[in-house]
C-alpha cells in the first residue's frame, strides 16, 4: 500500500462521473438533493481513512441539477471530523469578497479543514445566465481568477490573529489597529475590505487548482498548494510533476510545498471482469459521445488491484496523491474501507499536507488600518 503519508482524496460527482451512474439500482438518484445523501457518502469515505473530498461545482446546465459545492460542504461540515472539505466555486460570476467569507467560514465550521477549488466559468452559455459581461478566452478568464485568488487570501489575512480582544471592561471586542484595508485595485476588481470574518483555524484555507492548461498550469504554480493533473499512464504523470517541480523552483517557489495530485477515474466491483461488465453497462445506456474513452488514466477493478496502483503511483513518483474520480459514486465508496487505510488523526488540512500555517502578510504592519 502507499505510505501513509500519500495524500489520497474522492470527487463526489453527483451519483458519479460516468454520465450514466444515475440509472444504476444502487446510485441513490432519488437522494441526490437530500443532505443525508452527501452526508452518507463523506462520512463513509472518512471512515475509510481518505484525506479530502473535492465536490465540483459550476454554473453550467447539467441534466438532473446541481446542488453548491459550498453548501453541500458546509452541510457536512458537523457530521464529519477528519476529512478535509474542498469544494469548487468558479470565480468568473462570482464576488471575491464574497467567496472568501464563505471559504473562511467553511473553515472554523470544520475547525480547520477546508480548502478551495478555483474554477472558471467558460462559455455563452454561463455568461449569458449571468448577462453581465461577454464570454472570456481561457487568458482572460484566469487572469480574472488570479486577481480573485489575490484579493481572497489578502482578505483572508486582514484580521490578524489576535485582532480579537473580548474585553469586558473597556468594552472593546476588535483591536482596530490588527483589522487593515487590503486596497487591492486590479483590472478586474478594486477591494478595500477588510473581511468580516474573523482569520479562521487554517489563515489561509488550502487552494487547489487543476492544471489543465496552459492559463490554468500558470496560475497553479503561482497560487496553489494543491495542483491536480491528468494523464494517461504512469510515465506520462511522472513527467508532468517533474516539469511543474521545476516550474515552480522556477517561480521561486518550493516544490515540495505543493502537493501534485493524479486524477484517477475509477469503478470498483467484486471482480476485475465484473467491473467492466459493469462499465459496459453504463456506456450501453449513455449517449456514445459521452461514454467515449477518457483520456485520463481509468482504473477497473477491486479495491486490491486499486491497492497495488496506489502503491505504483507511489513508488514511481508519479504524483503526491490521487484523487479519485468514481464513475459510480456509491458502488466505489462502499468498498473503499477494503483499502484498509489507517484514518488519519484529527486535525487541520494543512497539518495533514505538513504545511506551515501562514502568519498574517499584514500582522508587522499598521498599513491600512481602519479608523
Amino acid at each position: 500500500m502507499a505510505h501513509q503519508g500519500f495524500f489520497l482524496a474522492v470527487e463526489a460527482a453527483g451519483t458519479g462521473a460516468h454520465p450514466a451512474s444515475w440509472r444504476r439500482a444502487d446510485s441513490r438518484a432519488e437522494d441526490l438533493f437530500t443532505g443525508r445523501y452527501w452526508v452518507d457518502l463523506i462520512v463513509a469515505a472518512e471512515q475509510a481513512g481518505l484525506d479530502a473530498v473535492f465536490l465540483p461545482g459550476s454554473f453550467g446546465v447539467r441534466p438532473g441539477g446541481r446542488l453548491d459545492a459550498v453548501a453541500i460542504a458546509a452541510r457536512v461540515a458537523a457530521a464529519t471530523h477528519r476529512i478535509g472539505l474542498i469544494p469548487q466555486a468558479p470565480v468568473t460570476h462570482t464576488e471575491p469578497f464574497h467567496l472568501a467569507k464563505a471559504i473562511q467560514s467553511l473553515d472554523f465550521a470544520t475547525l480547520g479543514r477546508a480548502g478551495w477549488e478555483v474554477t472558471v466559468s467558460e462559455g455563452d452559455q454561463q455568461a449569458r445566465a449571468f448577462g453581465r459581461k461577454p464570454a472570456q478566452d481561457a487568458a482572460s478568464l484566469w487572469h480574472e481568477a488570479d486577481e480573485a485568488i489575490e484579493v481572497v487570501t489578502r482578505l483572508w489575512d486582514s484580521w490578524e490573529d489576535d485582532a480579537e480582544i473580548r474585553d469586558a471592561p473597556t468594552g472593546r471586542f476588535i483591536d482596530r489597529e490588527k483589522l487593515h484595508y487590503i486596497d487591492f485595485t486590479g483590472d478586474n476588481f478594486a477591494v478595500k475590505g477588510p473581511s468580516i470574518t474573523p482569520r479562521s483555524p487554517q489563515g489561509q484555507p488550502i487552494v487547489a487548482v487543476r492544471a489543465d492548461g496552459a492559463a490554468a498550469t500558470e496560475i497553479a504554480l503561482h497560487r496553489a498548494d494543491l495542483i491536480r493533473i491528468g494523464a494517461r499512464d504512469l510515465d506520462a504523470a511522472r513527467a508532468r510533476r517533474t516539469e511543474l517541480r521545476s516550474a515552480l523552483a522556477d517561480v521561486g517557489r518550493d516544490p515540495g510545498s505543493v502537493h501534485i495530485l493524479l486524477d484517477l477515474d475509477v469503478h470498483l466491483a467484486d471482480s476485475v471482469d465484473a467491473a467492466a461488465t459493469e462499465l459496459r453497462t453504463l456506456d450501453g445506456w449513455a449517449d456514445p459521445v459521452a461514454a467515449a474513452a477518457p483520456a485520463a488514466l481509468r482504473h477497473l477493478g477491486t479495491t486490491e488491484t486499486l491497492r497495488e496502483l496506489l502503491t505504483a503511483v507511489d513508488s514511481a513518483e508519479a504524483a503526491d496523491g490521487v484523487v479519485l474520480r468514481p464513475l459510480a459514486l456509491p458502488a466505489v465508496v462502499r468498498l473503499l474501507p477494503a483499502l484498509d487505510r489507517k484514518p488519519q488523526s484529527s486535525g487541520t488540512l494543512r497539518d495533514r499536507l505538513g504545511l506551515a500555517r501562514p502568519a498574517s502578510r499584514y500582522a508587522t504592519s499598521t498599513e491600512g488600518t481602519p479608523s
